[in-house]
C-alpha cells in the first residue's frame, strides 16, 4: 500500500512538468466551431487554441530561453543518441544557440565506457542554460546557472567543440 501511494503522489505531480495550458472539463482538446456549450471561464478558446512551441528569444534571458533549450534537450534525448554529447550541440546550434557559447564534457570515460551522464552548456550573458543526461541521471536535467568565477558554465575538463 506504501508503493501505491507513492505512485499516486509521483502521479499528481507529473502534469506539472509540461507547459501548462488551459483545460475545460467534459471538452475534447480540438476547437469547435458555432460551440454553444454554456459559456465559461476560459475567455481564451479564440486566443490560444493551442499552445505556442518553445522558441529561441535572442534578446531574451537565459530563464526566457530555457524552455526551448529544454525542449531540444527532450528532443534529442529521445533520440538513439541521447548519450552522444556532440548530438546535443549540433541539435543546439540548429536550433539557433551559439556555438562559440557552447562546453561539453566528455561522453567517453578516460578507458572508453560510455560516460555515465554528460554535461553541456550555453553561456547566456552571465547566466548558463545547462543541461544533463546520461544513464545516471535519468531523465534529462536542464537549468540556469550563473557563470563560475572562471567565466565558464562548467567547472573541470570539458571537450573542444571543434567541428
Amino acid at each position: 500500500m506504501t508503493a501505491a501511494a507513492v505512485v499516486l503522489v509521483l502521479t499528481a505531480c507529473a502534469p506539472a512538468t509540461p507547459t501548462p495550458t488551459p483545460t475545460q472539463s467534459g471538452t475534447s482538446t480540438a476547437p469547435t466551431t458555432g460551440s454553444s456549450s454554456s459559456p465559461s471561464p476560459t475567455t481564451g478558446a479564440t486566443t490560444a487554441p493551442t499552445a505556442a512551441a518553445p522558441a529561441l528569444v535572442p534578446d531574451g534571458t537565459a530563464a526566457d530561453n530555457l524552455p526551448y533549450f529544454t525542449a531540444v534537450t527532450a528532443a534529442v534525448w529521445a533520440t538513439d543518441d541521447r548519450v552522444t554529447g556532440r548530438a546535443y550541440i549540433d541539435a543546439l546550434v540548429a536550433a539557433g544557440f551559439d556555438k562559440s557559447a557552447m562546453q561539453l564534457t566528455n561522453d567517453r570515460s578516460t578507458v572508453g565506457n560510455a560516460a555515465e551522464s554528460i554535461q553541456f552548456s550555453v553561456r547566456w550573458g552571465d547566466e548558463c542554460l545547462v543541461g544533463q543526461v546520461g544513464p545516471a541521471t535519468g531523465d534529462p536535467v536542464t537549468v540556469v546557472l550563473p557563470v563560475v568565477a572562471e567565466g565558464t558554465c562548467l567547472i573541470g575538463q570539458t571537450r573542444p567543440i571543434d567541428w
